[in-house]
């Protein structure tokens, strides 16, 4: 059962992606995001280390960490930034082989996608077999983030500034989708690649 990296930047579509191979080919995918905010509830593996570093102020009353409050701190710190990525990346890097080694044991999926926009940053190549690269142009990635999050250019520019250009993401890529069409037609070069 291959294990397949999707990333792509801010606004191109990955979710989408991700949908149609669960829907159309019986995936299992793995969000990153998704274990991480998993990981940072009271009592599971990052929770401590982040209460420690960036104290109590942090939480909610119900003691959950408010992740606002936190992004606010990190996201206008790069130190404080790459604090808390220290304390959160090995934690959900090794929940993820663990998920991965349950699907592959389950054996009822077709295969697993890995989804992250920092797969190839954060040194996952050990974990999938094969990187998908899901491109957009950046007008449409402007246009579908103003729609679909209400996010200025600027805002988005910010982002994009922060992650890989599209040649990086190129020269790592196995596989290329271009998602700057209709679903019909991603699917449609989803199923030349996978199906």
């Amino acid at each position: 059962m291959k294990v397949l990296g999707i990333t792509g930047g801010v606004g191109s579509g990955k979710s989408v992606v991700l949908s149609i191979m669960e829907e159309k080919f019986n995936t299992q995918n793995i969000l990153t995001d998704l274990v991480a905010h998993d990981l940072m509830q009271p009592g599971e593996k990052s929770y401590v280390g982040i209460v420690e570093a960036f104290g109590e102020g942090i939480l909610n009353e119900d003691k959950t960490i408010n992740r606002k409050a936190l992004g606010a701190i990190v996201f206008s710190d790069e130190e404080k930034l790459n604090q808390l990525n220290a304390i959160t990346h090995p934690n959900v890097k090794e929940e993820v082989k663990r998920r991965i080694a349950k699907i592959k044991e389950e054996g009822k999926a077709s295969a697993i996608c890995l989804e992250a926009a920092l797969l190839i940053e954060t040194g996952y190549e050990d974990v999938y077999d094969e990187l998908w690269y899901i491109y957009v142009n950046k007008e449409k990635r402007y246009e579908r983030l103003a729609e679909g999050r209400g996010y200025s250019r600027e805002q988005t520019d910010s982002i994009m500034k922060n992650q890989l250009s599209e040649e990086e993401f190129r020269a790592h890529a196995d596989v290329i989708i271009d998602n700057s069409y209709t679903v019909e037609e991603t699917e449609a070069q989803i199923r030349k690649v996978f199906g």
